[in-house]
């Protein structure tokens, strides 16, 4: 190696050091969400304790006030399979029968019982 080769590099070394020194290794930040505005309608349905306890830790409940009300069935299913598979939700499959009659009784197409 030539001579300039290793003073040039030895220069970039330090360099290197000396931005690493000035560069926090880890800066511990905390922060305060404000508390949530909107919740999901109260129901006697078996899914509200399940939507209550499996979607809010991703989205707000707002997220399903926004949804139009004509939406059917198939949509809320197929909504909740994909909040699983491929977002990874982490709820057992049988949650989802009960968590769609919820969602689609409560805010979608179909009458409340």
């Amino acid at each position: 190696m030539r001579r300039t080769s290793i003073i040039r590099l030895a220069g970039l070394t330090l360099a290197a050091a000396a931005l690493a020194a000035m560069t926090p290794i880890a800066e511990q930040r905390t922060y305060t969400l404000p508390p949530e505005t909107v919740t999901y309608k109260e129901s006697s349905l078996p899914g509200y304790q399940l939507v209550q306890r499996n979607c809010i830790g991703c989205h707000s409940a707002h997220y399903v006030q926004m949804q139009p009300p004509t939406l059917a069935r198939p949509y809320w299913e197929n909504t909740i399979k994909r909040m699983k598979k491929p977002f990874g939700a982490q709820f057992p499959d049988e949650d989802i029968a009960a968590m769609a009659e919820y969602l689609v009784t409560t805010y979608g197409a179909e009458t409340k019982r």
